[in-house]
């Protein structure tokens, strides 16, 4: 179950933020809040959150309907105030949580780089019980940072 999992896993957040934004956002259970949703087979994932420059959620897999893995994760930009540059951090942002592995399916991977941006992301645990923070920095100025944590459900 595990390959299958993280396979999905994957698969899901590739299909909704990462690859559409806020534009993957279907009709929310919840007042305010974005939903985000991908079904493939006996799978099911939701990604609930809540705000925009500063934000909070949680994105939930379940199994023949069954919750299986949760991650809860909060954070938003930081010394910013452009909506410009709001948006391209957060386009950036979508560009590294696209590269997420099998290894670390959390969110994106450990190092990445990209014109004068620069993704950072350290993490500790496995997919079963892990924690993490990953931050964006602008040149020399640090523009982004979240915290996360998560696992398997019993």
């Amino acid at each position: 179950m595990r390959c299958k999992l993280i396979s999905f896993l994957l698969t899901a957040k590739r299909a909704t933020y990462a690859a559409q934004g806020d534009d993957a956002s279907v009709p929310a259970q919840l007042p305010g809040a974005k939903q985000l949703e991908y079904r493939e087979g006996p799978y099911f994932y939701r990604d609930i959150y809540f705000g925009m420059e500063m934000f909070t959620g949680m994105e939930t897999v379940y199994h023949l309907d069954q919750p299986l893995w949760a991650m809860s994760y909060g954070g938003g930009v930081i010394n910013i105030g452009d909506r410009e540059q709001i948006r391209s951090i957060y386009a950036f942002l979508r560009e590294a949580l696209r590269l997420g592995s099998e290894e670390a399916p959390y969110r994106g991977p450990d190092f990445w780089k990209k014109g004068p941006f620069t993704y950072m992301n350290h993490w500790e645990g496995t997919w079963e019980r892990f924690y993490g923070y990953e931050e964006i920095h602008l040149k020399d100025t640090k523009v982004y940072e979240l915290r996360y944590q998560g696992g398997l459900l019993s």
